[in-house]
Parts: structure tokens; C-alpha cells; sequence
């Protein structure tokens, strides 16, 4: 019996890794369908397996590792030959999300994400300061093999960190509040409605700007902050996401607001949008979060106290 189980935990373990990695690759192939080359190096604006890494260290723990390297290389392998160059972004790709895992563990982080602290522990050592070990390695790592000048590595370093980050910043979010989620009961019907209206006036709205050469990104804030408001981060995750899908595609094909801007210009106001909103509602959505949970303790407290008395009241003869 005990050698029985011996036997399974390696092959579930094994089963996870295998899992993580499959995810990781179909995140990569799907963050590769957008792309911009950055001197000479060929970056996404938003790397969607950073955040999968991230929100699987944070859930399985850290011995799925293995999964995003072995992820990290098939996704190297599918668009070209494998290079020394190739093991050092492999190296630091699956480097930065354990990083950032063992910080936010440091931290005290709560994948329920129900507190500010939370919420800035994501943003600042999860994606902005995880994500710089997976820049550095990787952008070092194409100086060294020649492939891009040595001159243009802070043009590279800034691009990959910043897709990098962005994946965290979306991506991770709505896969740790993907747990959490359960089906509508008859109750529940008017809110899931007004849900969907926001989700597909979000849509509306970003397609919208997103077609006309007048820079008019900055009107989809308002639903933004109101699905904060009344969805947290059930609500907002999903929309964020949409958001940096739709923004992307206008950019990488030059449409709308960034039919005249170079590569540079684009870059900016790409990653600006994209790391404001969700700067916007992921914090935003936790200060709601962690306030309904105070008042919640604030209730229970409020409940155990008037049993405490009633008992304690003398009774009439």
C-alpha cells in the first residue's frame, strides 16, 4: 500500500507538469498570433504565459516548475531552432514566475485577492518586479548570441519586460478568480444580466475607439470602474482582458489611434492603456473586496454580541 502511493504522487505530480506545460504552450502560440519586432527582437505586448506560470506556482506550488520550462522550450522549438541563446530565455522565463511567486509568498499574498495588500503585492512583485529577472535573462541573452545589438538592449529589455508584466497583470487575475467562480442561481438572474451588458458594452465601446484615428481610448475607464464597483474581480478580470485583446490587435495592425504612430509611439500607448486598466481594476476591485469583508465581521461580531446578551438579559418570572 505504501509503495502504492509512493507510485502516485510522482505520477500526479507528473500530470501537472504536463498540464502546465500544455497550458503554457497554448498561451504562448496564442501571444505569438500578435507580435512586434523591437530591435530586431521579436516581443509581444502581452505574454499571456507569465500570467498562467504565476497563478499555477501560486495554486500547485512550486514543484510544477518543471511544466514552465518544458512549456517555455516547446514554444521556442514550434518557431525556430533551439540555441544557447534559447536556454538562457528558458532559464529566465521560468526563473521570474518562481521569483514572484517566492516574493508574493513572502509577502503574505491570498489567492483569493479579498485585500488591497493583495492587490499591490500582485502589481509591484508578481509582475513589475518578477518580471525583470525574465527581461534581463533573456535580453542579455540575445546580445550575447548576436542577435540584437548591444546598443538597442534597453529598447528590448523594456519591451519584454513590459509583455512580460502585462501577462501577469491580466492573465493571472482572471485565472485565480476563475476558482472562485460558480453558476448563476434564479436569484442571482438580474445581476448576471446586468454582467453581460457591461461585458458587451465593454466590447462596443473598445471596438468603437478602436476604429476611429481620434484617441479616444481613455472612454472605456468608466465601465471599467463600474464593473469593479459591482462585480470586484469576477467581473473586472474578464474585462481587462477584452480590453488588451482588442487594444492589441488594433495596434499590431496599425488601425484607428494607431494608424500614424511608429513603433515606439504604439509601444507606449499600448502598454499605458493596458497596465492602467489593469492598475484600475484590480485594485480598485480588492479596496470593494476587503471593505464587504469588513462589514461582513462587522455583522457576524454584531450577531455573536446580541446572543451574548440575550442570554445574559434576566428573563421574566
Amino acid at each position: 500500500m505504501l509503495r502504492y502511493e509512493g507510485l502516485r504522487r510522482p505520477a500526479t505530480a507528473g500530470l501537472l507538469i504536463l498540464a502546465v506545460a500544455a497550458a503554457y504552450f497554448t498561451g504562448g502560440r496564442i501571444g505569438l498570433l500578435r507580435q512586434v519586432v523591437v530591435a530586431g527582437a521579436k516581443v509581444t505586448p502581452l505574454w499571456p504565459p507569465t500570467g498562467i506560470a504565476v497563478a499555477c506556482l501560486l495554486t500547485l506550488g512550486l514543484r510544477i516548475w518543471p511544466g514552465i520550462a518544458l512549456g517555455e522550450f516547446l514554444v521556442i522549438v514550434s518557431i525556430g531552432p533551439f540555441s544557447p541563446a534559447s536556454a538562457g530565455i528558458v532559464a529566465g522565463s521560468t526563473l521570474a514566475p518562481v521569483c514572484a511567486c517566492l516574493m508574493l509568498r513572502r509577502a503574505g499574498f491570498r489567492i483569493e485577492m479579498d485585500r488591497l495588500r493583495d492587490g499591490l503585492a500582485l502589481v509591484f512583485l508578481g509582475a513589475l518586479g518578477g518580471m525583470l529577472v525574465s527581461a534581463t535573462v533573456g535580453s542579455t541573452a540575445l546580445v550575447l548570441a548576436g542577435s540584437v545589438p548591444l546598443h538597442e538592449f534597453w529598447s528590448t529589455w523594456s519591451a519584454w519586460w513590459a509583455g512580460d508584466a502585462m501577462g501577469v497583470l491580466v492573465i493571472a487575475p482572471l485565472l485565480l478568480v476563475a476558482r472562485t467562480v460558480r453558476l448563476p442561481r434564479d436569484t442571482e438572474a438580474a445581476r448576471w444580466a446586468e454582467a453581460v451588458l457591461v461585458l458587451a458594452a465593454t466590447a462596443t465601446t473598445m471596438v468603437l475607439v478602436t476604429m476611429t484615428s481620434l484617441d479616444l481610448l481613455f472612454l472605456v475607464f468608466p465601465l471599467l470602474i463600474w464593473t469593479a464597483l459591482r462585480f470586484q474581480l469576477v467581473g473586472a478580470a474578464p474585462c481587462v482582458l477584452l480590453v488588451s485583446v482588442v487594444t492589441i490587435v488594433a495596434a499590431t495592425d496599425r488601425t484607428g489611434p494607431f494608424a500614424h504612430e511608429n513603433i515606439f509611439e504604439i509601444m507606449v500607448t499600448l502598454q499605458a492603456l493596458n497596465g492602467a486598466a489593469a492598475l484600475t481594476t484590480l485594485l480598485l476591485a480588492a479596496v470593494v473586496t476587503e471593505q464587504q469583508s469588513t462589514y461582513r465581521k462587522i455583522e457576524q461580531a454584531c450577531e455573536a454580541l446580541a446572543e451574548v446578551v440575550a442570554r445574559l438579559a434576566p428573563h421574566d418570572r
